[in-house]
């Protein structure tokens, strides 16, 4: 990470500035598009978006992990620890600097104070992707969208800012039904239930 942006957010210890660099790096290494877009930002807002995006990351790497042999049961297990070990941080009960990716993203949520429930649904949505394949009806397939998308851009919605009061512009920064984000989590949501039928 270039200095001079972790400079700017005010990131002056060395280890959290470790922890932002090697986010940076998962960012620029598993979504070169969106890497590329977060050159638009302003340099105080780039790493609290790659840690964001560093902690996405840390979960989906646990879902899709290559090992096709890896049980559901095992994955579940490691997303569970990756959750306990968020709240533990989250809370105060543990501030170990070994994981970068839970550093970086926890040093964001209490500079930017993005409330515990939007990682806490996030996590329920990735733990929905494990076992559910089929949505009864467009309600539950609303509350796993909610978590697996529009969680992002209300965890984003602090760190870019608003020309209005937060609370005003929560509901424009979760991804509408009609918005990109959604739009594309549904489809890759959806394909794979096309495909077995």
């Amino acid at each position: 990470m270039i200095s001079s942006e972790l400079h700017a957010a005010g990131v002056r210890d060395p280890a959290l500035r470790d922890a932002y660099r090697r986010c940076r790096t998962l960012n620029a290494r598993h979504g070169r598009t969106f890497f590329l877009a977060t050159r638009l930002l302003a340099p105080q807002q780039r790493p609290a978006v790659h840690a964001l995006y560093g902690f996405a990351r840390r979960a989906d790497d646990i879902l899709d992990d290559v090992d096709a042999d890896l049980p559901t049961a095992e994955r579940a297990e490691r997303l569970q620890h990756l959750a306990s070990q968020l709240f533990d941080r989250f809370v105060g009960r543990d501030d170990a600097d070994d994981d970068p990716a839970l550093a970086a993203v926890v040093h964001t949520a209490r500079k930017y104070d993005i409330a515990w429930e939007l990682f806490d649904d996030f996590l329920g949505s990735m733990r929905m992707d494990l076992t559910v394949t089929d949505y009864p009806d467009r309600a539950a397939l609303d509350h796993y969208m909610h978590g697996s998308a529009e969680v992002i851009g209300l965890q984003l919605l602090p760190v870019l800012g608003t020309v209005c009061p937060p609370e005003e512009a929560a509901p424009y920064a979760a991804a509408s039904p009609h918005s990109d984000m959604m739009c594309e989590r549904m489809t890759s949501t959806l394909r794979p239930i096309a495909r077995s039928m």
